[in-house]
C-alpha cells in the first residue's frame, strides 16, 4: 500500500506501518500553502515554512536563542506547520529523528553553534540510521561575514565556519544562506537532497534575513521534482541471471532483512520474494519492524549467538542466504562472530548486488532487483520446514512467588500482552534492545531501535518526536536508567504535547549494558527518585500518572490502570530491577563484544 506524504510517495511496510522513507519520483502535486501570496509575506521565512509542509512535516522541533526567533516567527505563522518547544537541542534532534522513522521525513531548528553543536550528535546518529531531516540554524547576520568581527555564540574566532565544518562530514548537503538572491535556491536544493539521498542536511540561515521580502519569493513555490532513480537495464537483467542461478540450485536457502530495506523503499518487494520463493525469512536485529513478524515463514531475528530460538541454526546451516540491506559491524555481528560463508551470501544493498564472493553489479536498485529477481525464482520451502522441524517453543518464566521481586523477563512478558497495530514500541540502548528483540511484534505493530550509533538517552527525544508524527498509536518506551538520566527533560514536552505514551523505567542501579562489556565502578550511577522527577516536571500541568513497581501483583495492576483508566494519559511507570538481571542475550553478546574489544595490536 502507498501512502502520499505531502508531494512524495512513500512505501508503507506490509505490517500498515510507514517503515521506509521517502521513495523519490518525478514531479507530482504538493500541498498548497492556505495563505494567500502578496509582497508582504514573499519572504525567506515564508517560504522555508512552505517549503517543509510541502514535504509532509506538520512538526518542528526547536530551541529557542536569539538568532533563530525571527526565523521561528515565520514558521509559526504557517498554519500547517506546529513548533514544539524542546529543552535542549539534543532532544531536538532526536525528536527529528524518531518523526522521520514515521512520518519518512523531520526537522529541526537551533541556534548558531551553541545550539549547533549540541544537536550535531543527534543529527550523526541520523546520518548513520539514513533518515531525512532538516537541520535549520539561525546564523549570524548577514553583514558580519567577512568583517573580522568576534560574535558571541562562537569560539571567539572571526571564522564563522565552525559549525558548518562539523555538519560537513554528518550531512548529505550543507547550505549557508545568508543573502537573498540565492537563499531560494540553496534552500530547495537542500531539501530535495535530503529526500533523494535520505540523510539529514543543515541550512543556516542568516538571522536578518527571514523576514524581507524578495521578488524571489512572490509567486507559489514551483512543485519539487525529484528525478526517479533507476536501475542499469542490462546489469539488472544480467544481476538477476546470474542470482537465479546460485539461488536455484541451492538445497535449502533463506533470506535475512536488513535496516536498508528503508532507505531502498524495498519492504513490500522483500515481502513479495518471500511469497514467491517460499524461502524461510529473518531479520537482522536492527530489521526488526520492516518485515511483518506474522508472515507465514518467519523465523525471527538471525543475530549470530544472541539469535531468538533456532533462528541461527537454520540460518547459518543454509548453503545460500539471501541478506537485503545488512549492516555487518562489531554489535550486528556480536563481535565479529557470525558463521557465516561469503560464498554461500548473496548480498543486496540498495544500489548494487554481490553474489557469493563475485561478481558485483552496480548501479541496480534492491527494490527492483527483489521484484525481478521473484519471477525467476523456484519454489523452495527446505529452509522452513526445517526450521517448522526442530521449533520448541518458547517457555515462560519462571512464576512469581507473591511479592516476589520483579524480575525483567517477567516485566517484558507483561509488555509482550500490552502489543496491538495500535501500539509501537521504543527500545533504548542497552538491555532492552535484547528483551525488546524478543517482542513477537503484532501486524501494524510499530518498533523502532537505533542499533548503528547507539546513542544512550537516544529513546526520550525519539520516543516524543515518533509519538508526535504518529498520533494514531501509543508508544510504549523501554528505557534504562542510565539512558534516562542523558535526556530525561523533555517528557516534560510530550506533557505540553498531551501525548499519552508509556514509559517502562527500568531501574537498576547503572549502565547494565556496560557492565557486561567491561564492569567498573563508572557504571555505577546515583539513584533518583524518577517517579517523583517526573511528578515534578508535571507539577499539574497536562496529563500524567507515574507509579512504581516492586513485583508482578504492582505491575499487573500499574498496567490496567495504564491502559484502561489512564488511557489518554502519559504513564511513567518505574520498574524496580536487581542491578544483575539481565537478559541471558546480553551477557552472550557482552562477552563476545568485550573479547573483540580487547584484542591486542596486530604485530608491526
Amino acid at each position: 500500500m502507498d501512502t502520499k506524504i505531502g508531494n512524495v510517495d512513500v512505501v508503507t511496510t506490509p505490517n500498515g506501518n510507514v517503515g521506509c522513507p521517502p521513495k523519490i519520483g518525478g514531479a507530482s502535486c504538493v500541498q498548497s500553502s492556505s495563505v494567500p501570496f502578496n509582497s508582504t509575506e514573499a519572504t525567506l521565512g515564508r517560504h522555508l515554512a512552505r517549503r517543509l509542509v510541502q514535504i509532509g512535516i506538520s512538526d518542528v522541533f526547536s530551541v529557542p536563542g536569539d538568532f533563530n526567533l525571527t526565523l521561528l516567527d515565520h514558521l509559526i505563522a504557517e498554519p500547517g506547520l506546529n513548533l514544539v518547544g524542546c529543552c535542549n537541542e539534543l532532544n531536538a534532534g532526536y525528536a527529528a529523528d524518531g518523526y522521520a522513522r514515521s512520518r519518512g521525513v523531520g526537522a529541526c531548528v537551533v541556534t548558531f553553534t551553541v545550539g549547533g553543536l549540541s544537536v550535531l550528535n543527534a543529527i550523526a546518529g541520523a546520518y548513520s540510521e539514513n533518515l531525512p531531516i532538516i537541520c535549520i540554524v539561525g546564523g549570524p547576520n548577514s553583514n558580519d561575514y567577512g568583517t573580522n568581527r568576534i560574535l558571541h555564540h562562537t569560539i571567539g574566532s572571526p571564522d564563522f565556519s565552525q559549525e558548518l565544518r562539523c555538519f560537513q562530514t554528518v550531512t548529505c548537503y550543507q547550505a549557508v544562506v545568508n543573502n537573498l538572491e540565492d537563499a531560494h535556491e540553496l534552500i530547495d536544493t537542500a531539501i530535495s537532497t535530503a529526500l533523494k539521498e535520505s540523510k539529514p542536511v543543515y541550512i543556516s540561515v542568516g538571522c536578518n534575513l527571514p523576514a524581507i521580502p524578495h521578488p524571489t519569493f512572490s509567486r507559489e513555490p514551483v512543485p519539487f521534482s525529484l528525478s526517479r532513480k533507476m536501475s542499469n537495464k542490462m546489469g539488472l537483467e544480467a544481476a538477476v541471471e546470474a542470482a537465479s542461478m546460485f539461488l536455484n540450485k541451492a538445497v535449502k536457502p533463506v533470506m535475512v532483512g536488513g535496516p536498508k530495506l528503508r532507505v531502498a523503499n524495498a519492504c513490500q518487494a522483500f515481502v513479495e520474494m518471500a511469497d514467491a520463493s517460499g524461502y524461510a525469512l529473518a531479520v537482522t536485529p536492527s530489521g526488526k519492524g520492516l518485515v511483518p513478524e506474522h508472515h507465514p515463514h518467519f523465523i525471527g531475528t538471525y543475530w549470530g549467538a544472541v539469535s531468538t530460538a533456532f533462528c541461527a541454526e537454520i540460518v547459518e546451516s543454509a548453503d545460500a542466504y539471501v541478506f537485503a540491506g545488512p549492516i555487518f559491524n562489531d554489535y550486528s555481528s556480536v563481535g565479529y562472530s557470525l558463521l557465516l560463508k561469503k560464498e554461500k551470501a548473496l548480498i543486496i544493498q540498495p544500489d548494487r548486488v554481490t553474489i557469493g564472493n563475485g561478481p558485483t553489479f552496480g548501479c541496480i536498485l534492491m527494490k527492483d532487483f527483489l521484484q525481478a529477481l521473484s519471477k525467476k525464482l523456484k519454489t523452495n520451502t527446505t529452509a522452513y520446514e526445517n526450521y517448522h522441524r526442530i521449533f520448541i517453543p518458547e517457555g515462560h518464566p519462571l512464576q512469581c512467588a507473591p511479592k516476589e521481586p520483579l524480575r525483567v523477563n517477567v516485566l517484558f512478558e507483561h509488555i509482550q500482552k500490552m502489543l496491538s497495530s495500535d501500539t509501537a514500541v521504543i527500545a533504548e540502548t542497552g538491555d532492552s534492545w535484547f528483551n525488546c528483540q524478543k517482542l513477537k511484534l503484532p501486524q501494524g505493530c510499530g518498533y523502532e531501535f537505533q542499533m548503528q550509533y547507539g546513542s544512550i538517552g537516544w529513546s526520550v527525544g525519539a520516543t516524543l518526536g515518533y509519538a508526535q508524527a504518529s498520533t494514531d498509536k501509543r508508544v510504549i518506551s523501554c528505557i534504562g536508567d542510565g539512558s534516562f538520566q542523558v535526556t530525561a527533560q523533555d517528557v516534560s514536552t510530550m506533557l505540553r504535547c498531551g501525548q499519552k505514551n508509556i514509559i517502562f523505567l527500568i531501574n537498576n542501579g547503572g549502565y547494565t549494558i556496560e557492565v557486561e562489556i567491561h564492569d567498573g565502578p563508572y557504571n555505577v550511577i546515583k539513584n533518583w527518585n524518577y517517579t517523583g522527577l517526573v511528578d515534578a516536571i508535571h507539577n499539574g500541568q497536562g496529563n500524567c500518572w507515574t507509579t512504581k513497581v516492586f513485583c508482578e501483583e504492582d505491575l499487573i495492576k500499574a498496567i490496567e490502570i495504564a491502559t484502561v483508566e489512564k488511557k489518554d494519559c502519559l504513564c511513567f511507570i518505574e520498574v524496580m530491577a536487581h542491578k544483575d538481571d539481565t537478559s541471558k542475550e546480553l551477557l552472550e553478546w557482552g562477552s563476545r563484544v568485550s573479547a573483540a574489544n580487547s584484542r591486542p595490536p596486530n604485530p608491526q
